[in-house]
């Protein structure tokens, strides 16, 4: 048996192969761990330091994210290509960063989308939305450098925009057999239950896999929970939203709109006696957390939480996106 030639991580060994291996699924790390994993660097000071700079009002750390195809183009040229890669180990969805940037350095923007859609079906949303700054731009080996740390969110966003303007659709994997052909077990039914971030993602990967009887169940009019209700259009236009959902549809998923987990309407037994085999939870935290000092305030009161706030200001910004009159 050849021993190992260093002690490096896997991930060098792994480059340094005649034959890579290769992903077979993604990696989900969560905000809260890459937070704290990426504290020993040097760059990455702890922000509730007394003694640190004051960040108040100091913007200087990001970069707008978006990029046309010049400066997308330097940008990714920017990137070391570091074996292993800070950025990635920053990123909740494991994204393999260093790959999807050579790729759009190598003028192979689909190739990037692919990859980026691969592990992360809302690449998109990701790209314009993601605190980069405190994620895998704030991991980046070039922080400290004169020109900064690279914008990966803004290429993120370049690639995915590519893509969509390709206006391909999602297919399933060449590599399963024919949907009269997969076991009896992928034709279970599954529910979810909200159409939001967590539902879209759980549903894409399950029919990735070969499951076939997707439904999505959502109480409002529209699909895309916070991403459409709470986000304004500047940050996150609908049509975004509308996008990812459209792709995670090619798969056959459906979206039902108007019913809702109640004691009136939907419920989990209702759901088992419909012989639906699995059911996915994903409706976010329908109430935000109050101090007890504000406990029966509203916003007669003044008072507006971020479910009270937020709301009235993506509705006054953009349309919402009703399920009416399309194909679900």
């Amino acid at each position: 048996m050849a021993r190992w030639l260093s002690r490096d991580p896997v991930d060098i060994e792994n480059i340094l192969a005649l034959n890579p291996r290769r992903q077979t699924h993604a990696s989900l790390n969560s905000t809260a761990a890459k937070k704290h994993e990426k504290k020993h660097w040097k760059r990455n000071a702890d922000k509730s330091c007394p003694n640190c700079e004051k960040l108040e009002n100091n913007f200087d750390d990001i970069k707008h994210t978006t990029l046309g195809e010049r400066g997308a183009l330097r940008e990714a040229m920017r990137c070391l290509k570091c074996a292993d890669a800070p950025c990635q180990k920053s990123c909740p969805t494991n994204l393999d960063i260093k790959s999807f940037i050579t790729s759009i350095a190598n003028k192979n923007y689909y190739g990037a989308a692919r990859m980026i859609l691969s592990d992360n079906p809302l690449g998109l949303t990701c790209g314009m939305v993601c605190p980069t700054s405190d994620l895998c731009v704030g991991g980046c080996n070039l922080y400290a450098t004169e020109e900064g740390p690279i914008n990966i969110g803004g290429l993120q966003q370049f690639a995915t925009e590519i893509f969509r303007a390709m206006n391909i659709p999602q297919s399933r994997s060449p590599s399963l057999p024919s949907p009269e052909e997969m076991p009896g077990a992928y034709h279970a039914k599954i529910a979810l239950l909200g159409a939001g971030p967590a539902s879209i993602s759980c549903a894409t990967f399950l029919a990735r896999l070969g499951y076939s009887n997707i439904t999505i169940f959502e109480k409002e009019g529209y699909v895309g929970g916070l991403s459409t209700s709470e986000i304004p259009q500047f940050r996150l236009p609908y049509d975004v939203v509308h996008f990812e959902t459209e792709l995670m549809k090619d798969l056959g998923v459906k979206i039902i709109c108007g019913r809702g987990l109640s004691a009136e309407g939907l419920t989990l037994t209702a759901l088992k006696e419909d012989d639906y085999k699995a059911i996915f939870i994903g409706i976010g935290l329908p109430e935000p957390k109050r101090e007890a000092v504000f406990q029966g305030l509203g916003v007669d009161q003044g008072f507006y939480t971020s479910k009270d706030f937020l709301p009235l200001v993506a509705m006054a910004s953009k349309p919402g996106g009703s399920c009416k009159g399309r194909k679900m």
